[in-house]
């Protein structure tokens, strides 16, 4: 069944973010190290910059999630929309959310034998912004709500007037009323008609204009499908099919996102959706998502603790992603990967309790994963998500939702953007480095290293001939951009939870 109650589904939420601890007796050096007591102590980095270990084709992006303050009006809305634009970033995955039924689904009411209820009021403004902010670069749309009339349930499904009202329980039902799928196929496209054709044609043949003749390089279908309809991997399959083909006949070159799972540790999903045998019509996998969040390990503790708890999850999660990447090369080898929401969500849902060097350290932890995930060859790693803020996830946001201004999750990220990307080359890294992760690429804008130090203590580093300069987010850059410095003595220190990318001559 669907949600009931917002306590409900952040109940089934927190539940895919608590990952085992049986995990931890795997852990990585990196975490090992982080409960010694020597720090401080100035550690040695070394590279073979001629010794090339892969290729990257990782891709540092984010997802941003509709809610009230992206409307035009909030106080946040200018601030975060040229904070998207300034970015720059390629593959940001948009998603009109369900808690926000207005703001998600186009028809909220069944047609009648005489009348439609088509309503693009509240969507259309944002998206329009959305699209104005990432010109130039690509996106992945994610109409994912389907609307809840179409569901065996529908009929006592309401929702409030005010668009502004969250409301948890929109998102039920488990059986759609029709079982051919027309139903749906036919809202998709309309939906998608809408964005890119100028306009679509209703159930009763009255044509809708809206004038929008968007490209949509990427459309996603559906989103946790897994925890928001609980569906099978067979019904999802059925459904991707189905939407993918009609949608294909608008337009063809548009690349499909599957699958968006809340849990990856159903390896049934993989096994059964990247498998040829089991799509129809010529539809094949084109790519598949999937999600992470870390969470601390019990209510109330300090970002001291937090770090254990985050980084013993994140190992966990990277198992199963190279797990998952095996099943999908003996399957779809031609099938890309984005892991679209990568981020930490803390159990206080007011934001009043969230310390500064939280953001640090929850930026460093999505450093971390995407670093990783350039070593394994994912194509995409997506921080979650641009606004959230008390009773949305305060925890999520890369933006201060009181001042519009980014938080050190956003610069972490820009900083991983404008250094990094598809194309670089990694090279052999080592050196007693304390616990700090060390790794350095060749990039089109130079010889670059990555540090990320996940401690609550400093620690000194000595560079390899060459170093010049530095970039660094850490507590003391907060809102701010990364701190810029040359290197001085031939050493960097990593103040806690920072992120820092070293420029060499």
């Amino acid at each position: 069944m669907g949600s009931n109650s917002e306590y409900t589904y952040n109940h089934h939420f927190m539940q895919k973010i608590r990952l085992s601890f049986g995990a931890a007796i795997l852990l990585s050096c990196l975490v090992i190290c982080l409960s010694r007591t020597n720090l401080r102590a100035q550690q040695k980095v070394t590279i073979q910059w001629e010794k090339q270990l892969r290729v990257s084709k990782t891709t540092p992006t984010l997802q941003v999630v509709v809610n009230p303050l992206l409307e035009r009006g909030s106080k946040i809305h200018d601030g975060t929309f040229s904070a998207l634009k300034d970015l720059g970033a390629d593959v940001v995955r948009f998603v009109p959310w369900f808690p926000y039924p207005h703001m998600a689904v186009a028809e909220l009411k069944p047609p009648t034998s005489s009348e439609t209820y088509w309503d693009f009021s509240k969507i259309d403004p944002i998206v329009e912004d959305f699209m104005a902010a990432t010109k130039g670069h690509t996106v992945i749309l994610n109409f994912s709500t389907i609307p809840a009339w179409m569901f065996e349930s529908g009929d006592s499904v309401d929702y409030p007037e005010d668009p502004n009202q969250v409301f948890w329980s929109y998102n039920k039902g488990v059986r759609l009323r029709d079982t051919t799928l027309k139903e749906l196929t036919g809202y998709f496209v309309r939906l998608f008609s809408w964005y890119t054709k100028g306009g679509f044609t209703d159930e009763l043949g009255k044509f809708h204009r809206s004038n929008y003749h968007y490209k949509i390089p990427y459309w996603e279908v559906l989103n946790e499908p897994d925890l928001e309809h609980q569906l099978t991997p067979q019904s999802y399959t059925r459904i991707y099919d189905a939407v993918v083909k009609a949608l294909k006949k608008i337009s063809p070159d548009t690349k499909f996102v599957a699958l968006g799972l809340a849990f990856e540790t159903n390896p049934e999903w993989f096994e059964y959706f990247l498998n040829p045998a089991n799509h129809r019509d010529g539809i094949q996998p084109e790519g598949i998502s999937y999600h992470f969040y870390g969470t601390p390990h019990g209510a109330k503790r300090a970002p001291a603790d937090y770090r254990f708890s985050f980084f013993d999850q994140a190992n966990g999660f990277l198992d199963r992603v190279r797990y998952i990447e095996n099943i999908r090369k003996r399957l779809a080898p031609n099938t890309f990967t984005t892991i679209d929401e990568i981020g930490n969500i803390l159990g206080d849902q007011t934001g009043t309790d969230i310390p500064a060097e939280y953001w640090n350290l929850s930026g460093a932890m999505y450093a971390y994963i995407y670093l990783e995930l350039a070593k394994i060859g994912i194509d995409y790693a997506g921080e979650s998500q641009l606004v959230g803020y008390p009773t949305q996830f305060p925890s999520v946001s890369m933006m201060d939702w009181t001042n519009g201004k980014p938080n050190s999750r956003y610069w972490v990220l820009r900083l991983l953007k404008e250094n990094f990307g598809r194309g670089d080359r990694l090279v052999a890294t080592g050196g007693n480095t304390a616990g700090v992760a060390v790794q350095a690429f060749i990039t089109s804008r130079g010889k670059k290293l990555l540090l990320i130090n996940p401690g609550n203590s400093a620690v000194t580093l000595e560079m390899p001939d060459g170093a010049s300069r530095v970039s660094t987010v850490n507590v003391s850059t907060g809102e701010n951009p990364p701190a810029v410095s040359e290197v001085q003595a031939g050493s960097v220190t990593m103040e806690p939870y920072a992120v820092s990318v070293v420029s060499f001559k």
